[in-house]
């Protein structure tokens, strides 16, 4: 039984349909090796996800503490509530540099000869599954992310307080002691507003320089067939019966516009063009179909973290959509 089926409908030139079962498709033999290693990644996204939307901060013992320098026990308080968070904080990071390797295994094994991307998705359902929650991770941790700004405080609070323990040759705790280098890329990567999304942008940016004798539409396909799947289950009734929970179709609107995103980032002429394999229009009213509050957020991921969206060859069309 295949799990990925072709579509039958009006097609877009040059953008394959299928259905892909997002929510039955297992591992082939051939699978295996590829897809143990991710999902070894993928069973910690949801614990990662959870802790981050239960992030409270340490807003108010900060605050005690920047308003009553001289008072020693408040000083204290805010250091044992920071600590805590920049273990979570740092966790997080690592979790992004384990993702990105996920991705890349990914990527090797959906773009790798003799097949075609589109003939890969067609018989590894699977790791084609696992790119896809991947996808679904880094979109959903991004949206709780730029709506919790206590992140970027507690880091910032923490920063400051280590380099001025530092100068004043105080002892500082090694549980929640990360060390300078390690500092700078945590601050680097919460800088963003979609950190997730930078981090798998650079990697299958990454991914297409180090594999200079694969052609880059063979990675591009790949992001451009899945986006042409998931639209055509989202606009299509007949395909969106086939699941069992509105959870799966808003996992569909998040995969779309994730390989939208990484189509863009690593396409020379991006998704927005005329000669794009994706069918933006279509993407973007799809999306503007579905209530608002499942998708304003997405939206916003294509008007904010896409790199071509105000080149000269987007069309007013396009552009007056996202308005």
């Amino acid at each position: 039984m295949g799990n990925l089926i072709k579509v039958l409908g009006k097609d877009l030139e040059n953008c394959p349909h299928f259905f892909l079962d997002f929510e039955n498709a297992q591992p082939t033999e051939a699978e295996t090796v590829v897809w143990n290693q991710v999902n070894s990644v993928l069973e910690e996204a949801q614990s990662i996800l959870a802790e981050l939307q239960s992030y409270r901060g340490a807003g108010q013992e900060i605050r005690q503490a920047i308003q009553n320098p001289l008072d020693l026990h408040l000083q204290e308080e805010a250091w044992r509530a920071v600590c805590p968070l920049v273990a979570k904080l740092k966790r997080f990071y690592e979790f992004s540099l384990r993702l990105e390797n996920a991705l890349h295994s990914l990527l090797e094994a959906l773009t790798s000869p003799p097949y075609a991307p589109t003939q890969h998705l067609e018989r590894e359902q699977a790791l084609a599954k696992q790119f896809a929650e991947i996808l679904h991770f880094t979109l959903s941790f991004d949206e709780l992310k730029m709506t919790n700004p206590a992140i970027q405080n507690d880091f910032s609070y923490y920063r400051r307080t280590v380099s001025r323990n530092r100068l004043n040759n105080f002892q500082v705790d090694a549980e929640c002691d990360v060390n300078n280098e390690m500092a700078n890329r945590m601050s680097l990567f919460y800088a963003d507003a979609t950190p997730m999304l930078k981090t798998l942008s650079n990697a299958t940016t990454k991914f297409v320089s180090e594999n200079k004798s694969l052609p880059i539409e063979d990675t591009t396909d790949c992001l451009s067939t899945m986006a042409c799947v998931c639209r055509v289950m989202l606009e299509n009734p007949g395909y969106r019966s086939r699941f069992t929970s509105n959870e799966t179709l808003l996992f569909c609107m998040r995969v779309m516009v994730g390989v939208i995103i990484l189509y863009d980032h690593v396409h020379p002429v991006g998704a927005f063009a005329k000669t794009s394999k994706i069918d933006m229009k279509g993407c973007i009213k799809v999306l503007k179909d579905q209530p608002s509050t499942s998708t304003e957020g997405l939206l916003n991921a294509l008007r904010y973290t896409t790199r071509h969206l105000n080149d000269d060859t987007t069309s007013k069309q396009i552009r007056a959509l996202l308005q």
